[in-house]
């Protein structure tokens, strides 16, 4: 009979995220975790197959918490944007975690369906959440929350590499602005024909339009 485990798989997993909050992802060994809870490295592999299934285990966890602070989102106005203002406010308070869930190598698909995906419900109801406030198609609704999860994750990410930092307004007015200029892009019916590739030598112009006449 195989040795019964010493700790649980909760147990585990709860320091794992605790190490990972307080050191980074990079500490995360089994020595390192094993000396947390105070066994050697025996007892975690009685439990998870390795040090990969451990690590998924606590983004698994990190995301449950991470998705609670939304559950009350649908009272705010506009909604949307405090999902983006709570979320880079997550990445200054928390960088490790901000890490953990959203800058973390996807070793399948890596386009865009792999991010929204990592979303769970939180994608999914900031979809429901554009189309309620904006009164935008799902098309358009997909296509605005892409371009704000790209802009929103880029200010993220450099509040948890400490590479700038931002205070509540600076959040707010950046992630406005954004939104607003994505909105009168989707507005103008002009979508796909204003994100095309730069045109060399075209004269001044963009798709058939002067530059400086693209209603933007």
């Amino acid at each position: 009979m195989p040795p019964k485990p010493k700790l649980t798989k909760e147990e585990i997993t709860v320091m794992a995220l605790t190490l990972i909050k307080e050191e980074g992802v990079e500490a995360l060994t089994a020595r390192e975790l094993g000396k947390r809870l105070g066994v050697s490295s025996t007892p975690i592999f009685t439990v998870f197959r390795n040090m990969d299934e451990v690590k998924e285990a606590a983004r698994a966890l990190c995301y449950t918490e991470f998705e609670k602070q939304f559950s009350d989102i649908e009272s705010y106005t506009p909604a949307f944007k405090r999902v983006g203002m709570l979320t880079v406010r997550y990445a200054i308070n928390q960088p490790e975690m901000f890490k953990l869930l959203f800058m973390q190598a996807h070793t399948g698909e890596q386009g865009f369906e792999s991010t929204f995906h990592d979303l769970g419900d939180v994608g999914k109801k900031c979809i429901r959440l554009l189309q309620r406030d904006y009164e935008v198609s799902e098309e358009d609704a997909r296509r605005l929350f892409e371009a704000m999860w790209l802009y929103t994750f880029g200010l993220g990410a450099m509040c948890a590499m400490r590479v700038c930092q931002f205070n509540e307004e600076e959040v707010a007015v950046r992630l406005g602005q954004a939104f607003v200029g994505m909105m009168i892009v989707i507005k103008s019916g002009r979508y796909d024909g204003l994100l095309n590739k730069p045109e060399k030598d075209s004269g001044g112009m963009f798709n058939g339009m002067r530059v400086k006449d693209i209603p933007m």
